[in-house]
């Protein structure tokens, strides 16, 4: 960090991608380390999470977003207002990864900031005999064409769920040992079960 430029002290993340990808079920491993199988259609949904670390109180809040393009004013309030992105497509799904594409340049629109920070997230790597997208190609474009960052995933697994966290974390330009201390929470996290917090729950709705 540069000397004269202040830690932020809150951020917000926002998943952003098709319907029945797994964002719910990401945010969900990370914040419950639970999964759950039936799809639920999500309108939106804010999670806040606060956390104490060397001494600095940091607010983390996690907006998931439908993946139905029924609500564009929604979407394009979503994306002013957040400071880092996760962008989810299923390996099992090459529409998905077109609608990836899409948001991107959506939120580089919105922004107008060609850097702003987001993190392309292959979900659904459990599925391995259905997968339909591949890995070296979506990494070819992810990085080297858009300069972002890339990372395939299974929220069912539990596999690189943390990582997806970490990098987005550490993109919005958050104090860096904040992400350590995330790691540690989901290690001792069955250790110390009365620790969790209740989840906070803002401007939500789920329709069933």
């Amino acid at each position: 960090m540069s000397l004269g430029v202040k830690e932020k002290t809150q951020v917000r993340l926002v998943f952003l991608g098709a319907a029945g990808v797994g964002k719910t079920a990401l945010i969900r491993r990370f914040l419950q380390d639970t999964f759950e199988a039936k799809h639920r259609r999500t309108v939106e949904e804010l999670h806040s999470r606060e956390y104490d670390i060397g001494g600095a109180k940091i607010t983390v809040e996690i907006l998931d977003t439908s993946g139905s393009y029924s609500f564009p004013a929604m979407r394009k309030l979503s994306i002013q207002n957040s400071d880092a992105f996760a962008l989810v497509y299923a390996v099992d799904d090459p529409e998905s990864l077109e609608v990836v594409k899409s948001l991107r340049e959506e939120i580089l629109e919105i922004k107008e900031d060609k850097y702003t920070p987001i993190v392309v997230v292959g979900n659904k790597t459990d599925r391995g005999g259905e997968r339909r997208v591949s890995e070296d190609d979506v990494l070819s474009i992810v990085e080297m064409d858009w300069n972002n960052s890339y990372l395939e995933a299974s929220a069912k697994d539990n596999v690189n769920v943390v990582e997806v966290f970490k990098e987005l974390l550490q993109q919005a330009n958050l104090p860096s040992r904040l992400s350590p201390a995330l790691r540690r929470r989901r290690e001792t996290l069955p250790k110390h079960a009365g620790f969790r917090p209740p989840m906070n729950k803002t401007n939500s709705c789920i329709l069933s």
